[in-house]
């Protein structure tokens, strides 16, 4: 039972800390209320239209594949430092997770999605409606 109470006193003081940690920031913080603040934005321009617009979900797609190949890539340096320690084993992990990486790559490639604008679908196999 000891593991357990080390574990909760750590999550008890992780708490407490962002708590702690809150409530500072709450007491010591500037309140200056002025209109431009509640903008859409507060990078110094005046905003066109409505918040409310529809995106391209591109911009979504694009970022989710940065980020899930990014966090990947970090995973490669805690094995370039014991790569000397692990030898070929380590060599053949890495290769088999860079393979798994590069055959996701491959089928975002393929589907289109790294295209910002994609081709729509030619509809020449359905039939041509009769009388027009």
């Amino acid at each position: 039972m000891d593991g357990f109470y080390i574990a909760l006193i750590f999550l008890v003081v992780g708490i407490v800390m962002v708590g702690v940690t809150i409530l500072i920031s709450r007491i010591i913080q500037p309140r200056k209320d002025y209109p431009q603040k509640y903008l859409t934005y507060e990078c110094g321009e005046l905003p066109i239209g409505k918040a409310w617009i529809r995106f391209n979900n591109r911009f979504y797609v694009i970022a989710l594949m940065f980020i899930i190949f990014d966090v990947e890539i970090i995973f490669m340096f805690p094995w370039a430092v014991v790569f000397n320690k692990i030898g070929m084993l380590a060599f053949v992990e890495m290769f088999i997770f860079i393979v798994v990486l590069l055959v996701g790559l491959a089928y975002v490639w393929a589907k289109g999605d790294l295209q910002w604008v994609k081709p729509r679908p030619r509809l020449e196999h359905l039939p041509k409606p009769k009388g027009k």
